[in-house]
């Protein structure tokens, strides 16, 4: 049986092993989570590095891909320096191909709901998922991206996607070298949530980003609201629905109960793939459409 592993600097609550039959393959996909510990996790990968078959990088982006220009987290690198055997990956390619459908599936499955609310969409933080924050801008949604206001807390909304690409060719070579939690809420800080940034949650009809930044500044009330990320456990759906989310599009495949992030999902492929390296973009498209993935849809309320 092939084994992908996630260690993720994330919460150890979030924790989750399960088995999937991929192209006909049992893959194990496990998620260790090291509440905000880097050092512990750079630790996990060294115990398992050569024993299992492909590595995800969790709760952290060894880099982001924005506008087809790479920009690495400096910070992250040393998270994964004692690997020498495993192919590791941190999402950035799923990233930046099953999420770039995700306007045309709430299209196919919702279009009528949308346009009955009308196409605006708040992406929290655009650069970091760039495949999605293409997708609404080309399907002709009204944009907010919030990278300022989610990721450096500056309450200045940026509303193209040209605009987008300005700010991450200044601001990315400076954020890079930040220390990661300032950037992402880590460990603990997972759990906490503030509400603020109302006005551009309550302007959206669809709110999308990573689930972590979602939650971390949702308001009470998202009543009738669509929301399009990737990692949910079932008390995160829970919490959606408390706030009156009418539907929940995950970018990723629910699987035994909850849809796992990108890297984790990112790693099952290259170890079904079997090739001891990550995967192209051209690669994981092909794996991709063979396996059928496409976003998954639940109605809340």
């Amino acid at each position: 049986m092939k084994h992908a592993v996630s260690v993720s600097i994330g919460s150890s609550k979030r924790n989750k092993s399960v088995e999937v039959n991929l192209l006909g393959e049992q893959v194990r996909i496990e998620r260790i989570g090291t509440d905000g510990n880097m050092e512990a996790a750079a630790l996990k990968f060294q115990e398992l590095d050569g024993k299992v078959d492909a590595f995800g990088v969790g709760g952290a982006d060894l880099e982001v891909i924005a506008d087809g220009k790479v920009y690495p987290f400096y910070s992250v690198k040393p998270m994964v320096r004692l690997i020498k055997q495993t192919p590791v990956v941190d999402g950035g390619g799923l990233k930046n191909t099953l999420e770039n459908k995700a306007a045309e599936f709430l299209d196919k499955k919702i279009g009528d709901y949308i346009n009955s609310k009308g196409r605006k969409v708040l992406i929290t933080v655009g650069v970091d998922r760039w495949g999605l924050s293409e997708s609404f801008a080309n399907a002709g949604y009204e944009t907010i991206f919030g990278d300022m206001m989610f990721g450096l807390d500056i309450p200045i909304p940026i509303k193209k996607l040209k605009s987008l690409k300005t700010v991450a060719a200044l601001l990315m070579p400076i954020a890079g070298r930040l220390p990661f939690e300032w950037i992402y809420p880590t460990g603990e800080k997972q759990e906490k949530r503030t509400p603020k940034f109302g006005k551009e949650y309550a302007w959206a009809t669809v709110i999308a980003g990573d689930c972590h930044y979602i939650k971390r500044f949702m308001p009470d009330d998202l009543t009738g609201k669509v929301i399009v990320t990737n990692t949910t456990t079932p008390a995160d759906v829970e919490t959606f629905k408390k706030a009156g989310v009418k539907y929940l599009i995950t970018t990723t495949p629910v699987l035994d109960g909850r849809s796992f992030g990108t890297n984790m999902m990112e790693a099952a492929l290259v170890a079904l793939a079997g090739k001891g390296r990550a995967l192209s973009l051209n690669e994981l498209s092909e794996m991709i459409n063979k396996l059928g993935f496409e976003p998954q849809l639940q109605e809340l309320n």
